[in-house]
């Protein structure tokens, strides 16, 4: 068996139970409304989303990583190619069938919502084409998308005519009305995404070499990235479409300088999550791996974990309202986003937290007993895209 690298399956594991945070937020919370909005959150809402934006930058980048680190250590006839493109059509198969019903458990094939899954799907395929070049190229090429992309905030999907719809996918997020009921609602657009797959696969190198994955090395690089981060949104010149700003009170004036742009993820949003990600990687490097191997269940089972831990969620949701004589028609059709749901639905913050962490106990035996499946049973190769 090649050997995995335990500080990736830490950190990954790690923002999984947030993102889970985030997920049961959808389902249980009282806060019908997006939590970054300063004019109505409050600073524990606020931060309970806000520390979840560091999920999908961490899934995407690793995912990079970890598609380096399978081609390096197989023989070079590996097929890299091929295995990225498989696994990026299955991961665009799952968006529109087991993903799709899990939000709301029906399923209009017409209507398609663009996730991490789609950037993650979209990124693993155009990735298996860049990996026919050298890997400066590569880790270029994504470094440019990454960091150039803002440049093109000002424009829209209407400027730009019949290629709208298309730069709405690319760049924008804005949602593709095909007509006939066909729409898609690509929320996660793919140009900053597949910048983040292309750099991280040649972070992918950096962990795979034994000089430069080194505790030292890699606090450098996550608070080179922090800093970098400070500095440029300080100075409000480049790097996200929402300058930050003063408020009366000091509190909302750090909370609007962490409100970075997530959709797309802007290169604020992206140093501002992934220079923390790559710190704590360089922490997790000195923890004795047979110590922590509760933290590393999660990140060795990701996608299992991610399709699974949506059905808990929204079952659970519908299970407490019907104790509870909550609407579970509407819960149904989805959580505090549905708009039948009626306004005094849900729980304060304490009780979400109280039903993250019941999910999280939920999803453990699950995912020990689906990494038991993939030691017993080698031989089905299906499961290795899971």
């Amino acid at each position: 068996m090649i050997q995995r690298i335990a500080s990736l399956d830490m950190l990954r594991s790690l923002v999984m139970v947030i993102m889970t945070l985030d997920h049961t937020r959808d389902f249980f919370s009282a806060a019908h409304f997006d939590p970054t909005d300063l004019n109505k959150t409050a600073v524990g809402l606020f931060l309970t989303r806000w520390i979840t934006h560091f999920c999908a930058p961490v899934f995407v980048f690793l995912a990079g990583t970890s598609a380096y680190l399978w081609a390096a250590r197989r023989d070079a006839n590996a097929e890299t190619s091929g295995f990225l493109l498989k696994r990026g059509v299955l991961l665009l198969l799952l968006v529109s069938t087991v993903e799709a019903w899990a939000w709301n458990f029906s399923n209009d094939f017409r209507q398609l919502d663009g996730g991490v899954l789609w950037a993650i799907g979209w990124s693993m395929i155009l990735l298996s084409g860049l990996v026919k070049l050298p890997l400066p190229w590569i880790v270029g090429f994504g470094g440019l998308m990454i960091v150039g992309h803002n440049t093109f905030d000002a424009v829209k999907p209407a400027d730009l005519g019949g290629f709208g719809p298309w730069w709405a996918v690319l760049h924008t997020g804005d949602h593709v009305d095909f007509g006939g009921g066909w729409k898609l609602n690509p929320y996660y657009p793919l140009i900053p995404w597949v910048g983040v797959i292309a750099v991280g696969y040649g972070f992918g190198w950096w962990m795979n070499s034994p000089q430069w994955r080194s505790r030292n090395r890699l606090v450098l690089l996550g608070v080179s990235l922090i800093a970098l981060f400070a500095l440029l949104r300080f100075s409000n010149l480049y790097g996200d479409p929402h300058p930050w700003q003063a408020y009366a009170d000091p509190a909302l004036t750090l909370l609007s300088f962490l409100n970075c742009h997530k959709y797309p993820p802007s290169l604020l949003y992206l140093l501002m999550t992934l220079g923390p990600a790559v710190l704590l990687l360089g922490w997790f490097e000195d923890w004795p791996a047979h110590k922590f191997r509760v933290l590393q269940v999660f990140g060795r089972t990701p996608l299992f974990f991610y399709l699974l831990h949506l059905y808990v969620i929204h079952l659970l949701a519908l299970l407490v309202a019907a104790i509870d004589n909550g609407p579970v028609s509407a819960l149904i059709g989805g959580g505090i986003w549905v708009p039948d749901l009626p306004k005094d639905y849900g729980y304060g913050l304490p009780t979400v937290y109280a039903f993250w962490l019941l999910v999280v106990l939920l999803m453990f035996p699950c995912c020990l007993g689906f990494e038991a499946l993939k030691h017993r049973k080698p031989h089905w190769a299906w499961l290795k895209y899971l």
